[in-house]
């Protein structure tokens, strides 16, 4: 049972630029027929003069709810949480209930009558939590992972558009983002041009660019000499394609500050007195378990949010979407089920390539993480390199809700001294 069920509820269905409310007495009848606010400061205080009307009619706290509806209800949810007490439900939860009749119905004022009587009468899960610097990371950490998603994608288009006009410029650099090649292609940016430049220059450019010696620049300036020649001979010649690379590289560069000021930006919030020192030694947690970087680690971490709102690894999983699906139906049960994938999907893709780095060498060829290593190595023989990595994500998550449950780094222990010590502990707590 709720423990709502005695108490006058409200639901909230939030839009973009106005809210529908709605408000339940305790015994479950309508108490004010749902209203529209907007999303003003008028509006807000309206909201708060009718719950607290109906708190003083009947002598008790009200109970308000509404749906996590991306960045809309942010604001509506700040301006109550300190009065009342305010809970975010899962947008799945209510969805399930919103076609609960035989007609179809749907509009705002159903849909917040629903999210009244989803709180009041089921026992549903629910959050109350709020922190704004740990928003604003969160917020920093996904953009900065935008921003890298768009650079990468305006990276293919420029080795496009270079493979139409200047076939063979990717044999003369393996990184044609690098300083050198940007520098060649924004002076030079035709075949033609680099053709007709001047041969001291180029090389000069190449050297101040690279900083490497002089050989290594001539030798340069040739493959790139040669690649030129045969450019002229098999590529397209078009100005308005030359057009298309300075272009290209000119949003290149513009991600790339922007990409290093949200980078400076999280750092310096990290550092910042705004960020509480349990949140900063909690990324340090996570921190120390191999194969998690810095970045890595704050973006997990403003992602989960408070450890204290899951009880078992196992909510953790489900909150990362790496819980399978189920599908199952008398006698059929599936055998191919398919992780969830209905978590946070920036914390997931942080955790995947958490999980890649753990089953790598570094340069001297030692394990990044030993035990992952030889999991995936021992169990993972004749599956698909995929299903391994969700299994090492799923030891991840183990040792992430360890480490920050009992506040504590991460120790590399062996999986049958690590056995043997639980089993210890277990019989010493017993007797």
């Amino acid at each position: 049972m709720s423990k709502f069920f005695y108490r006058p509820t409200v639901g909230i269905d939030v839009s973009a630029d106005f809210s529908v409310v709605a408000i339940l007495a305790p015994n479950g009848e309508i108490y004010r027929k749902p209203f529209k606010i907007m999303h003003s400061r008028n509006g807000f205080d309206y909201l708060v003069d009718q719950i607290k009307k109906a708190e003083e009619e009947f002598n008790m706290k009200t109970g308000i709810f509404m749906e996590s509806t991306g960045v809309y209800h942010l604001t509506l949810f700040h301006f109550l949480k300190d009065t009342f007490e305010v809970c975010i439900l899962n947008p799945l939860i209510t969805n399930c209930n919103k076609n609960s009749g035989i007609r179809k119905v749907k509009n705002d004022k159903k849909d917040a009558l629903t999210i009244a009587t989803i709180g009041k009468f089921q026992n549903v899960k629910y959050s109350s939590d709020f922190d704004v610097e740990i928003y604003t990371l969160k917020s920093l950490c996904r953009d900065y992972y935008k921003f890298t998603d768009s650079k990468s994608a305006f990276k293919k288009k420029l080795s496009t558009d270079l493979r139409v006009i200047f076939p063979s410029y990717s044999t003369v650099f393996s990184d044609i983002t690098g300083k050198t090649s940007i520098a060649i292609l924004k002076k030079y940016s035709s075949p033609e041009a680099v053709l007709n430049a001047d041969r001291n220059e180029l090389i000069n450019l190449i050297s101040t660019s690279s900083k490497r010696g002089l050989a290594h620049s001539e030798k340069t300036y040739k493959k790139l000499y040669a690649a030129a020649e045969d450019a002229v001979y098999i590529g397209l010649k078009s100005p308005s394609l030359f057009v298309k690379i300075i272009n290209t590289i000119a949003v290149i560069e513009s991600l790339e500050i922007q990409i290093e000021n949200l980078l400076t930006e999280i750092h310096l919030l990290m550092r910042s007195n705004e960020v509480s020192d349990e949140f900063k030694k909690n990324v340090q947690l996570l921190y120390s378990i191999p194969g998690v970087g810095a970045l890595t680690a704050i973006t997990i971490m403003s992602e989960i949010g408070n450890i204290k709102g899951f009880v078992k690894p196992k909510h953790l999983v489900a909150y990362f979407g790496l819980d399978p699906s189920v599908s199952q139906s008398g006698k059929f049960t599936s055998d191919r089920n398919a992780m969830s994938k209905r978590g946070t999907r920036i914390g997931r893709r942080a955790l995947y390539a958490v999980a890649l780095a753990s089953i790598r060498k570094n340069r001297k060829g030692e394990p990044i993480n030993k035990v992952l290593l030889n999991f995936y190595n021992e169990n993972m023989k004749g599956k698909k390199k995929k299903v391994g990595l969700v299994a090492i994500m799923h030891k991840l998550i183990n040792y992430i809700f360890s480490v920050l449950k009992n506040q504590k780094e991460y120790e590399l222990r062996d999986p049958k001294i690590h056995s043997k010590m639980y089993l210890n502990n277990k019989s010493t707590r017993a007797a």
